[in-house]
């Protein structure tokens, strides 16, 4: 499909990730003629910002885009890079997705004015589906560091890197599972830690992610949180669900000869400098472990589930002196795990916090017409994930309809505009 300069579209979805696809599912179950924008191909930000040996860190059967549920031989398994986008592309096929790849959109403007890299067109309703992950976040102080660096969404393979120690900055999801790559390839790992939670891989006789699905924790509301907006800052959890699934355990590497250190405070041109907090870093992401391993342990018993029983998580190791700096002679690289920030500043319509941040409910913001889709927390923790991105897309279809209807939501009712 090819964008039309000047052309006007009642709908316009921009991103064609799991969001946008989904999105798209859902008007044409209305029958909402739309278009999608993607600024590369589908499944672009798998294919090109995640390494070789990345895979999902949910289970398979939580791969369930509206109409598209995970059909596949390994339920339980967990979908590697090229899995993920062939998930996505034959999702695009199945249902003819009226999508056009490798056009960016450049500017959104009051009125739904959309520049693009192929031409402007209008829409009668916009839906931003960009997601999260937009640019990479790297402190200042990389400024002063004379190796090679990179950021996790540059990272394919430890033979990318130059010969030396690697250190790995962050300690989320893929901060934590690229050091793992890296420490499973034979190289030197020297891990600046954070604050980040993990979880164990399996509890009790199953995935912890099947627990907290059957208790309900995937469908909570971010409204049922007395502080939503440090709920959706909060770090996700990690794990792996590489070669099966196993946990993630930091004290572990570091016994097989990983180096961790506190988080990370400032840099000169020779040595790293860090905190003393390693110890405070490890005992935390491990209290949140056990305490979701109470949880479950309380479903179990108020159920009266038949469920194996199964002892509880020992360290492995303690940190007895912590380094609080590292001399940069001998380290190859650095690879900077430290998120990403949000980016758009190419949406010139007032919808943003004083952060930065969309204001919106259920991603539909105060701008009649303007939606957003795909955001951490946007409603509930399933949110922007293959197995919630469905119930969001859903909600934001039949606020669309409602819109193109003039139908008016006031103190829970509705009335229709002629």
């Amino acid at each position: 499909m090819q964008l039309t300069d000047g052309a006007h579209h009642p709908v316009v979805v921009i991103g064609g990730g799991q969001a946008g696809l989904a999105t798209s599912w859902q008007l044409r179950r209305y029958g909402v003629d739309h278009v999608v924008l993607e600024a590369d191909r589908v499944g672009g930000e798998w294919r090109n910002r995640r390494w070789d040996s990345f895979c999902l860190v949910t289970p398979n059967w939580q791969c369930r885009l509206p109409g598209f549920p995970y059909d596949g031989p390994d339920p339980d398994g967990f979908m590697v890079r090229d899995e993920i986008v062939g998930y996505l592309e034959d999702y695009r096929r199945a249902f003819d997705v009226p999508i056009v790849e490798c056009v960016r959109a450049t500017r959104l403007e009051a009125g739904f004015r959309i520049g693009t890299t192929a031409g402007t067109i209008t829409a009668g309703q916009v839906v931003v589906a960009t997601g999260p992950y937009q640019s990479p976040r790297i402190p200042r102080l990389a400024e002063r560091i004379q190796v090679v660096q990179l950021h996790s969404s540059q990272y394919k393979r430890p033979e990318q890197l130059p010969p030396g120690d690697v250190v790995v900055v962050g300690t989320g999801q893929s901060g934590c599972q690229i050091a793992e790559d890296l420490h499973l390839a034979g190289r030197t790992v020297h891990l600046a830690t954070g604050t980040a939670p993990r979880v164990a891989r399996r509890y009790r006789g199953l995935d912890v992610v099947t627990w907290l699905d059957r208790m309900g924790y995937y469908c909570k509301g971010i409204d049922e949180f007395d502080d939503a907006d440090a709920v959706r800052l909060r770090a996700n959890h990690y794990v792996t669900g590489r070669d099966g699934g196993r946990d993630i355990d930091l004290r572990k590497f570091a016994r097989e000869g990983m180096r961790l250190y506190g988080r990370l405070l400032d840099a000169d041109r020779d040595t790293l400098h860090f905190a003393d907090d390693l110890q405070q870093n490890l005992d935390h992401a491990d209290a949140v472990s056990e305490g979701i391993k109470d949880a479950i342990d309380a479903y179990i018993s108020a159920e009266r589930i038949d469920a194996l029983e199964e002892a509880r998580y020992e360290p492995v190791w303690e940190p007895s002196e912590v380094p609080e700096s590292l001399s940069l002679q001998g380290i190859g690289a650095v690879v900077w795990s430290t998120g990403f920030r949000r980016d758009d500043g190419w949406i010139r319509v007032p919808v943003f916090d004083g952060q930065g941040y969309p204001t919106h409910r259920r991603g539909v913001t105060n701008v009649p017409g303007l939606y957003f889709i795909g955001l951490p927390w946007q409603h509930t923790w399933g949110s922007g994930r293959f197995g919630g991105v469905a119930d969001d897309a859903e909600y934001l279809a039949e606020r669309i309809v409602e819109q193109r209807a003039g139908v008016h939501w006031i103190a829970g009712l509705h009335r229709t505009v002629a």
